[in-house]
């Protein structure tokens, strides 16, 4: 049985996989002092819970905070008794080329979405993902990565703000009624939701533009629904993007025999 991690500089996602879908899906906080005896029982307690009986033998890691791989690659060695593959080492084959300068590290987490949106739709894709920052990530008619955009995220941009200019208070994201806000809050919701709605669109079209070909655009990401209310912002909305990529690459890896 598979168990595929995504470690993501805000939070941890954990999914079982039987190789046709996950079983369960669980999310923690990404903290690099978490050993891997702490991952253990977290893990475990949580599928005693949901009487998930099975035996984790394969480990994939895709990991944007290189400080917690160490603790999840003594998890697999001491607990699952195997050697994970981790996305971004040079023994972790990709289906896909990446296409950019020349001693450029991409982002794990951006080559795994690249994959995902492939296996599912194809070439020729804006893959937009709602997390710590909002990326933009193209994906060329080979399904080859070559390149894309990083702005601050939804959540980074509202603790700034608030941070920033003491009068302000913290407030969540939600889609205002009005564009014009009567109080502070109303403002700062308003300016937040419409700014990135306005950032989305702007930095799709560009792309699209300087592409020279249609594109579909995908975004992934817990505030993309919220972003896709009455705008046609995007062409699908996948929740498990970055999950579906890694099994994508694990199955890859065995069919290439290097697992």
């Amino acid at each position: 049985m598979l168990l595929a991690i995504d470690c993501g500089n805000t939070n941890t996602v954990f999914s079982i996989w039987d190789g046709e879908q996950f079983l369960a899906t669980w999310r923690t906080a990404t903290e690099w002092q978490r050993t891997a005896d702490q991952y253990y029982v977290w893990l475990t307690t949580l599928m005693t819970h949901q009487k998930i009986d099975v035996e984790i033998d394969e480990v994939i890691i895709s990991s944007t905070v290189p400080r917690v791989v160490f603790n999840l690659r003594v998890l697999c060695n001491r607990y699952f008794d195997c050697r994970p593959l981790v996305v971004g080492k040079p023994e972790c084959l990709l289906p896909v080329d990446v296409r950019v300068d020349e001693g450029t590290a991409v982002g794990p987490d951006r080559l795994v979405n690249t994959v995902a949106g492939h296996d599912l739709y194809g070439g020729d894709l804006i893959l937009v993902d709602f997390g710590t920052a909002t990326t933009f990530d193209v994906a060329d008619f080979d399904g080859a990565y070559i390149g894309g955009v990083i702005s601050p995220g939804v959540n980074l941009s509202l603790e700034a703000l608030h941070q920033a200019a003491a009068a302000l208070p913290h407030v969540d994201i939600t889609k205002p009624e009005k564009v014009i806000g009567t109080n502070t809050v109303a403002c700062m919701q308003s300016g937040v939701f419409w700014g990135y709605v306005g950032l989305i669109n702007g930095v799709t079209q560009q792309i699209k533009a300087e592409h020279g070909r249609p594109m579909k655009v995908i975004s992934t990401g817990g505030l993309a629904p919220l972003f896709q209310q009455g705008h046609a912002l995007f062409d699908h909305f996948e929740d498990d993007l970055t999950m579906h990529g890694l099994t994508v690459i694990h199955k890859y890896n065995k069919d290439q025999g290097t697992l």
